[in-house]
């Protein structure tokens, strides 16, 4: 077994014979994720792509969610500039995801948000607990919907959903994410972590060669459907128009000071 770990960033790679788990270990802010946390992140799938004695890898979080997203704590929303943040920091992460030629299976309980939305996205198969929340909360923070989220819910829930929750903030419960094919399956919490490491560990015992192959089919279909890097690269164009509003000052420091915000349209 090999461990490497950054434990200021909060990312966990543990090795065990055919198996690795990726954990993001931030369950105080909810798995969030700073510059730290993403380029750790970025090292351990780049390293897991590299390898050749890795036949499966489990994605998990600590604590009650999954991830909630971007650590948005002591961001200075008037200097943020939001496009660099996913150009530079999440898309990698995302990209190196997708790079490992094995599959990728995330475990989801509680808050996927934001990046988290994308790191489940970028994965093979998504087990959710019933405590699973996905979304777009986004309309709090004067925000754009990122990470590769408006391609797969528009990809599984069509536009009109999908705008729906953009405005309203709602977001969708384990069961009626399996439902609407935002997971693949949904389980009670306490027994998620066990199923999402039978599948992993099943994986890691089946034909590796056949997998890698439908892994590579599978990811061509989905850029075809509009789950592709041009898609990203609008949604940072978008988050950086956005981060120079007023909305997006009053909505970075309402979170900040947890306090409702006070929108005017500009």
């Amino acid at each position: 077994m090999s461990d490497a770990n950054g434990p200021d960033a909060g990312i966990r790679l543990t090795v065990t014979g055919a198996t690795a788990e990726v954990v993001l270990d931030r369950p105080a802010r909810l798995n969030t994720l700073d510059e730290s946390a993403l380029r750790a992140l970025l090292a351990a799938f780049e390293d897991l792509a590299g390898r050749t004695d890795v036949r499966a890898v489990l994605l998990r979080g600590e604590g009650r969610a999954f991830c909630a997203g971007r650590d948005i704590s002591a961001v200075d929303a008037r200097t943020d500039d939001a496009e660099a943040f996913l150009s530079d920091l999440v898309h990698p992460v995302l990209d190196a995801i997708r790079a490992v030629p094995v599959p990728v299976v995330a475990a989801v309980q509680g808050a996927a948000l934001g990046i988290g939305l994308g790191l489940l996205a970028a994965a093979d198969v998504v087990y959710a607990g019933r405590s699973a929340r996905l979304g777009s909360p986004f309309n709090r923070i004067g925000a754009v919907l990122d990470s590769g989220g408006h391609a797969l819910l528009v990809d599984r829930l069509g536009p009109h959903r999908t705008m729906d929750l953009i405005l309203t903030g709602e977001l969708l419960d384990g069961e009626e994410a399996a439902r609407v094919g935002l997971v693949s399956r949904v389980h009670d919490d306490d027994a998620l972590l066990d199923h999402a490491r039978t599948l992993v560990a099943a994986a890691a015992d089946g034909p590796t060669a056949a997998f890698v192959q439908s892994k590579r089919i599978v990811a061509g279909l989905a850029a075809q459907r509009g789950a592709s890097s041009s898609s990203l690269a609008a949604e940072a164009r978008a988050q950086g128009v956005a981060s120079r509003t007023a909305d997006y000052v009053e909505g970075f420091t309402a979170f900040q000071q947890k306090r409702p915000p006070t929108f005017t349209g500009r």
